[in-house]
């Protein structure tokens, strides 16, 4: 209960600030709607099933993305890593890619793919395998030389090295790369799917998109919420846990 009287703090400071904001008319009700505007959205919108259908959409895309950037990260990274043209070359070449924003795909996807799932995915893992791919060849190199020398002293070699020592040693920064690449997958599929229309396969960010197109900003605002709570999830009970069972198991925490 201790850890949580913070947020929950900061959380009812933000909600009686909001509140106290349109309820004294300081922001015009068509530019932020009340707190119980927004919250009569999202159960609205849950009762009739466009919220949890656009949700489970969302997520379908979310983890089908993510999934092949993350292998495509992992070959990537491991090829850099191990090969000094590939650092030469394609090393370069993700250090520049991952600087791009993500909605920058977006163009390129749908002069390619169309209006289609194929595009959603296209900027999804174009905006989560470059990096992803980075922080797996830094956390290659992070392994300390001396647990490499120290095996070979012992007679390992080859395989037994790289199963034994490099990716037991990687292990954990290579989670924290995987985080960070799930986080730029999901905010490349919301700038994805705000671009991207597909009937009858509305997501999040279509959405989004339609409450803006409607001035609707119980819409906007709802959305955001879900969006937000969606990392926050994640976060909190898949990315957190798997590094605190890694910290533990090698004596970190």
């Amino acid at each position: 209960m201790r850890n949580a009287g913070w947020p929950l703090l900061i959380f009812g400071i933000f909600l009686g600030v909001w509140h106290t904001a349109t309820a004294a008319a300081w922001v015009s009700p068509i530019l932020l709607p009340s707190p119980l505007e927004t919250v009569r959205y999202l159960v609205e919108a849950t009762a009739d099933g466009l919220l949890i259908g656009a949700l489970l959409v969302t997520l379908k895309r979310l983890l089908i993305g993510f999934f092949i950037g993350l292998i495509g990260g992992l070959a990537l990274g491991f090829l850099i890593y191990a090969s000094p043209l590939a650092r030469q070359t394609l090393g370069l070449a993700a250090l520049g890619l991952q600087t791009l924003p993500s909605v920058c795909w977006t163009p390129l996807a749908i002069l390619w793919f169309g209006q289609s799932e194929a595009a959603m995915y296209f900027v999804v893992i174009m905006g989560t395998v470059w990096a992803l791919a980075l922080a797996v060849k830094n956390a290659l190199e992070a392994t300390p030389p001396i647990y490499i020398r120290a095996a070979r002293v012992m007679g390992a070699s080859g395989y037994h090295i790289w199963t034994g020592v490099i990716l037991p040693a990687a292990l954990p920064q290579m989670l924290s790369g995987a985080k960070l690449g799930w986080a730029f997958a999901w905010r490349s599929l919301m700038a994805a799917e705000i671009y991207v229309v597909i009937i009858n396969q509305f997501g999040l960010g279509q959405l989004l998109h339609f409450g803006r197109e409607l001035n609707a900003m119980d819409q906007v605002l709802g959305v955001m919420l879900i969006i937000i709570l969606v990392g926050v999830l994640a976060d909190r009970y898949v990315f957190r846990p798997a590094e605190k069972y890694f910290q533990t198991t090698r004596g970190l925490a």
